[in-house]
C-alpha cells in the first residue's frame, strides 16, 4: 500500500481512490464505506446559515464503485430556516456511482430532555477483531483498525464491533468525526453476517443513518445483526456509538444470493 489516504484531491472536485477503497467483495470495486464518507464529507461542507446536525442521511448505491477517478457535488434540495434538504453525487464520468441526500436541522437546546446510553466498552478493553478469510486482509479492511466487543465478523451472527480509519479520508486532511462514522456505518452487514460469504452474496442496495447528536473522537463502534428474509432480501441494523454513547441508528437494504 503505497497512499496514507482513501482518496487523492485532484482538483476541482475530482479525486482518485486509492487501494485502501478495495473492498472485499472484487479487488476492482470499492467498499462503500469510504464513497458513503467522501459523499458525508460532501454534505457536510455546504454552507449553512446557523449550525445545524445532518440528522439523517441516506446513500443510494447506484453501482458498483471502480477505483478510478471520480467526480463529487453537492448542493441544496430545499432550503429553510430549521430544516433543509440536501443531496450530493458521485459520478465515474460515464455514470452516477451513487446519490446521497440528507435533512439537515438547525440546532436548538434541548439537553434539559436529551436521552442517554451508556458508551460501549472502551476500544482499548477489547481484542483485535478478524474477518472472513475469503475476504483477505487488504484493502478496506486493511485500512481500518477494528476491535471486538460482543461476537465476531469472522463467525456467524450478531457483532458489535469498534472502527477506526488507520488512514486519511482526503490525503492532506484530518477526517471529522462524521465523516469516520460513515466510514464504519456501512460494515453493519459485513459484521454481522451468518452466511459464508464465500457462497452468498449479501450487498446492501443503500446506507441509511439517522443521527441525534454529533459525534466526536476517531473510534466509531456498531452494534449490528443481519436477518435475512424468503425472498432474497435482507436487512442489516446497527446501533451506531462513539466513546461518548449512542449517536443514532444505520439500516441497510441487502440483496442476498448464492454466488
Amino acid at each position: 500500500m503505497t497512499e496514507n489516504a482513501f482518496y487523492l484531491p485532484l482538483g476541482g472536485d475530482r479525486y482518485q481512490p486509492t487501494e485502501h477503497t478495495a473492498g472485499p467483495w472484487t479487488p476492482e470495486a470499492q467498499h462503500f464505506g469510504p464513497p458513503s464518507a467522501l459523499l458525508a464529507r460532501a454534505l457536510e461542507g455546504l454552507a449553512a446559515d446557523r449550525p445545524g446536525l445532518l440528522a439523517r442521511v441516506t446513500v443510494e448505491i447506484l453501482g458498483p464503485a471502480p477505483l478510478t477517478e471520480l467526480s463529487l457535488r453537492s448542493w441544496v434540495e430545499r432550503p429553510g430556516r430549521s430544516v433543509e434538504l440536501l443531496g450530493a453525487e458521485l459520478h465515474d464520468g460515464t455514470r452516477a456511482v451513487a446519490r446521497a441526500s440528507a435533512w439537515r436541522i438547525s440546532e436548538a437546546d434541548t439537553t434539559e430532555v436529551a436521552t442517554e446510553e451508556p458508551a460501549p466498552p472502551s476500544p482499548e478493553d477489547c481484542r483485535p477483531a478478524t474477518w472472513p478469510d475469503s475476504w483477505g486482509r487488504g484493502g478496506y479492511l486493511g485500512a481500518m483498525e477494528w476491535r471486538v466487543i460482543a461476537g465476531s465478523p469472522a463467525e456467524p451472527g450478531p457483532a458489535w464491533v469498534w472502527g477506526r480509519q488507520r488512514v486519511e479520508l482526503v490525503a492532506g486532511e484530518k477526517p471529522t468525526p462524521l465523516q469516520r462514522l460513515f466510514a464504519v456505518a456501512d460494515t453493519g452487514n459485513g459484521a454481522s453476517n451468518f452466511l459464508d460469504p464465500a457462497k452468498w452474496w449479501f450487498i446492501n442496495s443503500e446506507l441509511t443513518v439517522h443521527l441525534r447528536r454529533a459525534p466526536v473522537g476517531e473510534w466509531m463502534a456498531l452494534d449490528a445483526r443481519t436477518l435475512v428474509g424468503p425472498t432474497g432480501v435482507g436487512t442489516a441494523t446497527s446501533t451506531l456509538s462513539d466513546v461518548r454513547g449512542q449517536v443514532g441508528q444505520g439500516a441497510q437494504a441487502l440483496m442476498v444470493r448464492t454466488r
